[in-house]
């Protein structure tokens, strides 16, 4: 036995003792062992096969929260998150932040199934591979990411059907919205901020996706995106002064405040940023990031309409 299935098989048999248990899972009768509960090709392209339904899931990302709590799953571990905790979530365990898991809390809560965060967690795997814990590589960033994964999600608790209500339901709150909106062709650019300064995002990106829902150009499409990150772009001055966009979004990681401090400072600083014409129009909006940095998931409607009201407040 390597030193890792050992610290899982230790981790595992204290679980009772490390609080890591769920007062709302089924009794032992409802899990009996079958053959093939459900076999499901995940966002990474695995197939996985589960013996069993899942009744102590894991996950790294809080995105993963609402959508699995839609469709009636049990989730047993959760990351920490400052944007996105439901109530009902925080007093669940923690397996510490989402870039940096803590592998020995994970495995302490004894899971059935761990749903990974796809390009963020997948170093994940080997141990739990080790520990022969299940795993789905799952995304949900754009809102067809959100619906697949919905259905997904559904195929873990058997409710089928609640996730083709909620789809239906976000499908028609979105459609009002999108209807309720000139048709006009703007161009836009999304900008990411962080501490570590700026990249341009990519019709991939939450924001993205949906500037592409309204029928509204994004100036970055087609621009090389990062290595390490399909959905976004080096940012360049030069560049953005060319495209020269109508509105620009700002999306953001860190402290909001001190991001739209440092932000505007540089604008003021900088005689190229006036020719712009989204600068010049005062039409650059920075967006909340409990919408725009992970994942909104079952709050898509509610992301679209805050872009569209940014621009066309009195339509809402």
């Amino acid at each position: 036995m390597t030193a890792k299935k050992f610290l899982g098989a230790i981790l595992a048999a204290s679980v009772l003792l490390t609080g890591c248990g769920n007062a709302n899972e089924p009794a032992t009768s409802e899990t009996v062992q079958t053959a093939n509960f459900a076999t499901i090709v995940d966002d990474a392209g695995r197939t996985v096969t589960l013996n069993q339904k899942p009744f102590r899931i894991v996950v790294t990302s809080a995105g993963f929260l609402e959508p699995l709590k839609a469709v009636n799953c049990n989730v047993v571990g959760r990351p920490d998150s400052k944007n996105q905790m439901p109530d009902w979530a925080k007093n669940l365990p923690s397996i510490g932040q989402v870039y940096q898991i803590d592998t020995e809390r994970l495995i302490a809560c004894a899971p059935d199934l761990v749903i990974v965060n796809k390009g963020m967690n997948e170093k994940l795997l080997p141990v739990l591979d080790e520990n022969k814990i299940p795993a789905l590589i799952i995304e949900l960033k754009t809102y067809d990411d959100v619906k697949r994964g919905l259905q997904t999600f559904a195929k873990l608790s058997g409710e089928k059907s609640s996730a083709d209500d909620l789809i239906q339901q976000m499908d028609t709150d979105i459609a009002e919205v999108i209807e309720r909106v000139p048709k006009d062709k703007l161009r836009v650019a999304i900008l990411h901020s962080t501490a570590q300064g700026l990249s341009v995002q990519l019709d991939g990106s939450i924001a993205g996706s949906i500037v592409k829902m309204f029928g509204w150009e994004n100036v970055a499409a087609g621009m090389t995106p990062l290595e390490k990150n399909p959905d976004a772009a080096p940012y360049s001055m030069e560049t953005l002064a060319e495209q020269n966009p109508e509105i620009i979004f700002v999306t953001s990681m860190g402290d909001l405040d001190k991001i739209k401090a440092n932000m505007n400072a540089a604008i003021a600083a900088n005689d190229a940023w006036q020719a712009i014409g989204a600068v010049k129009n005062n039409r650059l909006y920075f967006l909340p990031q409990d919408l725009f940095l992970l994942s909104p998931g079952l709050k898509y409607p509610e992301a679209v309409k805050k872009l569209a009201e940014l621009i066309y407040p009195e339509k809402f």
